[in-house]
This record gives structure tokens, sequence and C-alpha cells, in this order.
């Protein structure tokens, strides 16, 4: 497969890019997301048949901060491959939750996605990008999918709100939340605020749904232009 990159332009004309076609080959679906210098790749891997007996989604979504990203490497086996940190947990969660749902009912193959940090610049924050990592390499892989979905970090700073904040900005902002959305359905919200009214929150979760809607959109011209618009058929 030849090398295919997607643009996404936000509203304060940062750019969001995704790649797909140079890493991870062997898997059913790979792509590189990039947004300044914090590059996060993401990979997907699912089982052509279901267990015999499964009557489940059995999904894992790991999420893998490496200390190389950041120009560290510490000593020791431990230090380097020790168990996944509590915020490495949180934000696999907060994917998981964001895809499961858009499987098929009766899609029961195991499914397994992964989604490491590969480099970061200390002022984009990269767990804003994991749930788009994780659809878009759901995007290009014939693993069926009711997506796609994609998820950003809305902050309220300064009265405005900004849509994956750096983390300079963040530390001004009195609102702080994580929304994942398809085009059409916000499904999930996550995150924290400071006495903040029922119509603040709403208002930011429209200028999520707002910006993730982009997202889908470049997704799904990713999709047909790696010509994966047909899943793979499945009985399950």
């Amino acid at each position: 497969m030849t090398v295919v990159t997607k643009t996404i332009t936000m509203s304060d004309g940062r750019e969001i890019i995704i790649e797909t076609g140079k890493l991870a080959k062997q898997a059913d679906g790979s792509v590189m997301v990039r947004m300044g210098d914090t590059m996060l790749l993401a990979t997907v891997c699912s089982a052509q048949d279901a267990i015999e007996g499964t009557d489940f989604m059995p999904l894992s979504v790991d999420y893998k901060e490496k200390f190389a990203a950041f120009g560290r490497f510490p000593g020791g086996f431990l230090r380097r491959e020790g168990r996944p940190s509590d915020y490495e947990i949180l934000i696999s969660r907060l994917v998981d939750r964001a895809l499961r749902p858009l499987f098929p009912d009766n899609f029961h193959a195991e499914t397994f996605v992964n989604i490491m940090l590969c480099s970061a610049d200390g002022e984009n924050i990269p767990d804003a990008l994991a749930g788009l990592a994780a659809s878009a390499a759901l995007a290009v892989s014939d693993i069926p999918f009711n997506g796609p979905v994609s998820e950003v970090r809305v902050a309220r700073i300064n009265g405005n709100f900004v849509v994956n904040p750096t983390f300079s900005q963040l530390e001004n902002a009195d609102m702080d939340i994580i929304v994942a959305a398809t085009m059409e359905n916000i499904m999930m919200v996550e995150g924290e605020m400071k006495e903040v009214s029922e119509d603040d929150l709403l208002d930011a979760m429209k200028v999520a749904h707002e910006a993730i809607k982009l997202h889908c959109k470049a997704q799904l011209e990713l999709m047909e232009t790696v010509g994966k618009t047909k899943k793979r058929e499945y009985c399950h």
C-alpha cells in the first residue's frame, strides 16, 4: 500500500496529519497521527473468526507512552517495561468506551487496538489524539466498525473554548473535558470543571462535536482513498 496522508486543519490554524501505509503494514490497520511534533502510532489487529462460545466483544485497548518519546531512557527492566500507569489505563478506557459500542452486535472476534506515543514535543497533549488514532486505524482496515469516531479535549480559558489546548494553555483552564462522538451522536464525556452551569457544559460539548465532525469526515475520505469502504464478511 502506498503512503496516504490526510490533513485536518483546526479552527485556530493548527494541523493534525494522519498517515497510513508506511508503518506496521502487517497489522489489519495502522496510522500515524501527528500534531506538531507529537506523534502517535495506532495499530489494530482482529482475528478472522470468533472463539467458539464467545457471546461478547473481546476488545483490548492499550495506550502506552514510551519514555523514549520524551527523549528519556531509564535504566532497569521494570522501569522500562513495567505495568501501565494509572493515566495510561484511564486513556485506554476512554478510547475503549468510545469504540466498543460501534462494533456490530454479532461481531465477536478478538480485536486488539494499540496506541503508542512515539514522539512528544512537550506542548501538544497526546491523550486527546488517542481516540482519533484508534478510529483511523480501524477506518483503514477491513474490520467491521460502525464509525468513524473521534475524541477531542475542550478547555475553557479566559472565557473562550479551546479545542485540544496545549499544556501551557491548560494551566489556566476552569473547564477540562474530553468528548468522544461520531458524526451524529456524542458517545462519552469525561472531565472536570469548577462550578460551571449546564449551559456552559452543553456549549463545550457543541464545540467539541463540531471539531469531531471534521475528524470523522477526514477518516471517511481516508477510508475511501485506501479502498477500505467494504469491510470483511463474518459469521459469528
